[in-house]
């Protein structure tokens, strides 16, 4: 399957709802980065008028997944995957636009390719920054990746 932001967005639509509904949409994917945005809304609003952490964690772990699948894909081997750990920090109220990138795609490659080659599981950390239209960082969120190509 080739990764483009619009298939990726339907894949959302049908096996994420909460994600699409709440406005995750991914904009850009390349072998190194994804980038994924999420408006502030109504629906996606915490009682502070600000975008409630969860949203926010939804659409920061969109582009630490779409890496680890398109590394997956491109590698041509089954290979499992698994949040093992998420920590987060809180800069500035969400609100307006927020764009979340991760560019960790070379970490993700150099992960599978030590499974093959020994069999193990690794963990990649990929960090995914949020950041609204005045390019300040409003959060950053640490994904721990476990990955373990099989047999």
């Amino acid at each position: 399957m080739k990764f483009t932001p619009r298939k990726v967005n339907f894949f959302n639509l049908i096996k994420l709802p909460l994600a699409y509904f709440g406005g995750v949409r991914v904009r850009t994917i390349t072998d190194n980065e994804v980038i994924v945005s999420i408006k502030h809304r109504w629906m996606n609003q915490n009682p502070f008028k600000s975008m409630f952490w969860a949203a926010q964690g939804m659409a920061a772990e969109m582009p630490t997944g779409v890496l680890v699948m398109k590394a997956i894909n491109d590698s041509k081997r089954k290979v499992s995957m698994l949040v093992t750990t998420q920590e987060a920090q809180f800069f500035k109220k969400a609100t307006g636009r927020i764009l979340f990138s991760c560019t960790g795609g070379n970490e993700i490659r150099e992960a599978i390719q030590e499974s093959i080659k020994t069999g193990e599981g690794q963990v990649v950390v990929l960090t995914s920054e949020g950041k609204n239209k005045d390019g300040v960082v409003v959060s950053r969120f640490q994904f721990h990746w476990s990955l373990r190509v099989k047999n």
